[in-house]
């Protein structure tokens, strides 16, 4: 991409974390369920905030990976990214603020994200990845049209999860371009 690109949904605007956000990234990520679930560092320090947002304005610049921050009325209520895009495929992957869960904010702006994935930018797969147990995180990408794939046994990093120090099993689920975008049972 020649520019970051700027997403709008009926409720939200997605555009990329900027030095403004710092605030608001580390006080979401003081959470104990994105530190829990995610791989933000543990404990997330107001410097981890300030790399993240310097690391997303290269990525975009590299075209490694595209992340937005979810503003709602303003105040930043989570992200959503592309990550690892190569050959045709990249990976789907948000969080939410805890001010902001309950609303449909991740369903609906990683809709626009996957519309951008497979529209624009030509994809033909995105792939979801989560600790076993996140159920929210998989409520999500069910209702996006993911289709769970299995568990990729200690496929990844503990980060501290439960205490983990090593690896831990992922659920991992895949979209296609032409696949339908309705929800999908898993049976969780």
């Amino acid at each position: 991409m020649d520019e970051p690109v700027v997403l709008r949904t009926p409720r939200l605007i997605l555009s990329p974390p900027v030095e403004g956000d710092v605030d608001a990234i580390f006080a979401a990520c003081q959470d104990p369920a994105i530190q829990h679930y995610t791989t933000v560092p543990s404990p997330y320090a107001r410097e981890d905030a300030e790399g993240f947002v310097r690391i997303v304005a290269a990525s975009w610049r590299d075209d490694s990976e595209y992340v937005w921050a979810l503003r709602a009325g303003g105040q930043l209520v989570g992200m959503v990214g592309l990550h690892r895009i190569q050959g045709g495929a990249a990976e789907l992957g948000y969080w939410t603020a805890p001010d902001g869960r309950g609303r449909g904010y991740i369903t609906e702006a990683a809709r626009a994200v996957i519309e951008f994935a497979f529209g624009p930018m030509r994809l033909e797969r995105l792939e979801w990845h989560a600790v076993v147990g996140n159920v929210g995180s998989a409520r999500v990408a069910q209702k996006l049209g993911f289709r769970l794939e299995g568990v990729r046994r200690a496929g990844l990093p503990g980060h501290g999860i439960g205490g983990a120090e090593g690896r831990v099993d992922g659920w991992i689920a895949g979209l296609l371009a032409d696949d339908p975008r309705r929800e999908v049972d898993w049976g969780l």
